[in-house]
């Protein structure tokens, strides 16, 4: 992915469309299509925000990002459904399994016990859907 903010004329909405594509595979794609019966609007700012906008910052690779939002995503307790599809982001952009692990046994340093048990148990489960 190129970590520009202005690549030839591509508007937000479209570099974060490639942006999710590429970050999140399908489960961001399933994410995106729930959304279009309710909020489709919503839709459209998952796309330009979050992936137009700031993953496509230069400051940090695509790994260094899915690993803050791994923890970040693990250390708020009530974001399982966002934590699994940013773990699969994270095998997506090449973190290994060891790696997702690693985060989630930090997180009981910062985040508690509770935290990084049903981090770890939220990487199972991703872990368990892929042949990776």
């Amino acid at each position: 992915m190129t970590q520009h903010h202005h690549n030839g004329g591509e508007s937000r909405l479209e570099r974060g469309r490639r942006a999710l594509a590429e970050i999140d595979g399908e489960a961001g794609a399933n994410v995106i299509a729930a959304l279009a019966d309710i909020a489709p609007d919503f839709a459209t700012y998952v796309f330009e925000f979050p992936f137009g906008d700031i993953y496509s910052r230069p400051g940090l690779d695509l790994r260094a990002r899915e690993i803050a939002t791994i923890a970040a995503l693990a250390a708020l307790g009530n974001a399982a459904p966002q934590l699994k599809v940013h773990i699969e982001a994270g095998l997506n952009v090449g973190l290994s399994r060891d790696e997702i692990v690693e985060i989630m046994m930090q997180m009981a340093v910062y985040a508690g016990f509770p935290a990084a048990l049903n981090g770890l148990f939220a990487a199972k489960e991703v872990f368990s859907h892929r042949s990776d």
